[in-house]
């Protein structure tokens, strides 16, 4: 009973996924999104809105509304891979209908699930070409890290918590290089920075953005940071040789 969903409102939903075999592949007990937002598999973004609270639903997805022709590897040992071109049979109970994305606060350990989740989907996006998805579902997972929680997290928790929140932003750098915007970017890079100044992912990518812009005195600051932290890295050495050739005056034959 109750209204069905509306654009923007958020949904928590019991959702279990089989395949035709029987096999379990999804399995969570309160799965939050907003339908729209892309963070889901569009089966659930398209049967949830024609649900009422407290609905069960059964709906069978054809493979490009599941995991599509790649289908999907897992990151952990919890739930197996879902094959190539697999369709899924979803079972979902919508359990709840609110305004407003993670208006409430939430147990830490939630709000790391929410922004694996997000951050999951992103990637799946990103596997995809479809980087505009793609940085949408990382911005959500940011949203979820950054949201209220009921207590404040644990030492443990505080440190998945940033290292979760660094993860995103390099992601975030990477879908705005595909979509054009350097300057996006580099801001991305440089947040992630000032959460862990010795990441070794940001500061390769920002060295490589000022570079770019002609910074060089910069990108060689940066990138012989990244070299101290990693003397193999092959790009970075790549990197730095570039900028000392450009800096080089030509020699007079």
């Amino acid at each position: 009973g109750g209204p069905r969903p509306l654009p923007g409102q958020e949904v928590s939903v019991k959702v279990l996924g089989a395949l035709e075999d029987g096999g379990l592949v999804e399995r969570d007990p309160r799965l939050i999104f907003v339908p729209g937002h892309g963070d889901v598999v569009q089966a659930l973004e398209l049967g949830v809105p024609t649900m009422q609270p407290g609905e069960v639903s059964f709906f069978l997805a054809a493979f490009p509304y599941a995991y599509g022709r790649p289908g999907s590897r897992r990151c952990t040992t919890r739930e197996p891979d879902v094959p190539p071109e697999a369709p899924l049979l979803f079972e979902v109970t919508l359990l709840e209908v609110r305004d407003g994305p993670d208006p409430q606060p939430l147990p830490p350990a939630v709000r790391l699930r929410l922004g694996s989740q997000r951050r999951e989907r992103g990637n799946f996006h990103f596997a995809r070409a479809d980087f505009a998805a793609a940085l949408r579902s990382y911005r959500l997972s940011l949203r979820a890290l950054d949201g209220p929680t009921t207590a404040p997290p644990g030492p443990e928790e505080e440190e998945e918590l940033r290292e979760q929140r660094v993860k995103c932003l390099n992601n975030c750098a990477a879908a705005e290089l595909k979509l054009g915007r350097a300057e996006e970017a580099l801001a991305a890079c440089e947040a992630a920075l000032r959460i862990s100044p010795d990441n070794g992912r940001a500061l390769l990518r920002r060295g490589q953005l000022l570079a770019e812009q002609g910074r060089d005195a910069e990108a060689a600051l940066v990138l012989r940071r990244a070299l101290e932290l990693d003397p193999a890295n092959k790009v970075i050495h790549t990197e730095l040789s570039r900028l000392a050739k450009r800096q080089s005056p030509p020699s007079n034959s």
